[in-house]
């Protein structure tokens, strides 16, 4: 039966971020941990070209604006959107015939809410967005558009400040009449008016923005990452430093021969480097680290009851996965038991991960049997949860192909390889040869794998088999122990005990 057919389809939930550079519209299905968009669409328009001389909107932008929120409010109600509204930015607030043009729009799409936000309430939406990836983010929140940057000092997952400085990628170009060297005194300058930014020195940098997601880009081009993700991509302090420079001092030319380099904001670039080498100087953050979530999904997680905005982001990611592909809800906590007693000296961390493998064990039953392993190594790597950092990906994705027996010198698992540490692979190995255990046993029941249990004594792995349960210890489920023993370094046995 298809995910929700009892209950109905889930909502459909539509937000328009109406920006200085670019117009977005991003449809979300569902009130869940990990937001799934089913539509997202861009137009860049420069609203805000021209704005910091003019004081006006970007005359050449206005009519196109108007047709592509007509086009947007449109896709919406065809979608099905329950909840849609336009959140307007810096273009909006600060442009002298601001008031008109949000106006116009009204005029022409009456039942479209339109709201214009304040500085303040941009950066505490996109505080919220990067929180739902990052619940516990503790550092300086940098979010950069076409027409203002905004900064929150994030405490272990509270926003406890925030402003909005007009240095945007656009704004900051026309403020410095396309002069690099004065853009940089001009970034200096506004940050030194937030003295909290001090405080993140020796923490994170969070950066939300299109230019800067970008630069996140084409350092993964560069570099051959091998996962092609920007959120929560990484990079030392070095490193983004590094990156940055080369970018303010590039070309056109030059950056438009850049691997990985946006054909659409080429003459952004330098100035969005200009503002992360300056930001970084007044943090003094120890790494950056790239969130994909933002304003938009700030305004999401508003809409989310406070018990799913609460979830653990991976473990929801994991339930999702098992509600849609799994054959048993009850499974999945019974495997999380059944393999404690491989673990007992586990790390919390490594504990969740343990659970989340737990969850996603069943995700290939659907899948075709030859490509199980594959199919569901890429599902899990790949997935939309915000949650889940590189590491995290990779190590779910490692437990449950190598859980459908994937060939362990598969090309496929290279990626996983090459994101994880050896300790953290063979504990993936480990734990994908006991899921493969536990489902020879049970079939993929809880009520068979009841009738079994391991515990390790001594120098060996014991598996007790109740007698008349519906297991025994047949070629496969042996072969499979002894694998399993082979990877802790234990000799097996097989006990088997009357009911």
């Amino acid at each position: 039966m298809p995910r929700n057919a009892i209950d109905g389809p889930p909502p459909r939930l539509a937000v328009v971020d109406l920006g200085s550079n670019s117009v977005r519209l991003v449809v979300f299905e569902g009130l869940s941990r990990n937001p799934q968009t089913i539509f997202n669409e861009k137009a860049v328009l420069g609203l805000g070209r021209g704005l910091q001389n003019t004081g006006l909107l970007n005359e050449d932008a206005i009519g196109p604006a108007l047709t592509v929120m007509g086009r947007y409010a449109a896709v919406a109600r065809a979608m099905g959107a329950e909840t849609v509204e336009v959140v307007a930015t810096a273009a909006a607030r600060d442009a002298g015939n601001g008031p008109q043009f949000v106006q116009a729009l009204r005029d022409r799409l009456p039942d479209l809410p339109v709201r214009i936000l304040t500085g303040e309430e941009e950066a505490n939406l996109s505080a919220d967005g990067v929180l739902l990836g990052f619940p516990g983010a503790d550092g300086i929140l940098g979010d950069i558009g076409g027409g203002s940057l905004e900064v929150v000092d994030l405490d272990r997952g509270r926003a406890i400040a925030a402003a909005s400085l007009p240095v945007g990628a656009i704004r900051l170009a026309d403020r410095a009449g396309g002069d690099i060297a004065k853009a940089r005194g001009l970034v200096e300058a506004d940050l030194a008016r937030v003295p909290w930014l001090k405080r993140g020195e020796g923490r994170d940098l969070y950066l939300v923005g299109g230019a800067w997601r970008a630069l996140a880009r084409m350092h993964i081009a560069q570099t051959g990452y091998p996962l092609s993700i920007v959120h929560h991509y990484v990079l030392r302090r070095e490193e983004a430093r590094d990156l940055a420079g080369v970018v303010a001092k590039a070309d056109r030319k030059m950056l438009a021969s850049m691997p990985g380099a946006p054909a659409k904001r080429l003459g952004d670039m330098p100035f969005a480097a200009v503002v992360l080498r300056r930001l970084l100087r007044a943090t003094g953050a120890r790494r950056v680290v790239f969130s994909a979530n933002g304003l938009r999904e700030g305004w999401y997680s508003r809409l989310l009851p406070d018990a799913v905005r609460l979830e653990d982001p991976m473990l929801a990611a994991g339930h999702d996965l098992a509600q849609r592909w799994g054959r048993d809800p009850d499974l999945p906590p019974a495997l999380f038991a059944w393999t404690g007693a491989l673990f007992e000296e586990e790390a919390p961390d490594q504990a969740a991960l343990r659970e989340a493998s737990c969850w996603i064990a069943d995700i290939g039953s659907h899948d075709h049997p030859d490509y199980r392993a594959e199919q569901a190594f890429f599902r899990v790597l790949r997935q939309p949860g915000v949650g889940l950092d590189h590491h995290q990906r990779a190590f779910l994705a490692m437990v449950v192909a190598l859980r459908y027996e994937a060939d362990a010198t598969a090309p496929f698992l290279d990626t996983a390889r090459m994101l994880l540490d050896p300790a953290a692979v063979k504990r993936a190995e480990t734990l994908g040869a006991a899921l493969r255990l536990a489902f020879t046993l049970s079939g993929g029941t809880p009520v068979l794998l009841a009738g079994t249990a391991l515990r390790v004594r001594g120098g060996e792995l014991q598996l007790r088999l109740v007698e008349g349960s519906g297991v025994f210890a047949g070629e496969s489920v042996q072969r499979r122990l002894d694998a399993l023993a082979n990877a802790l370094g234990l000799t097996p046995s097989v006990e088997v005990a009357a009911i």
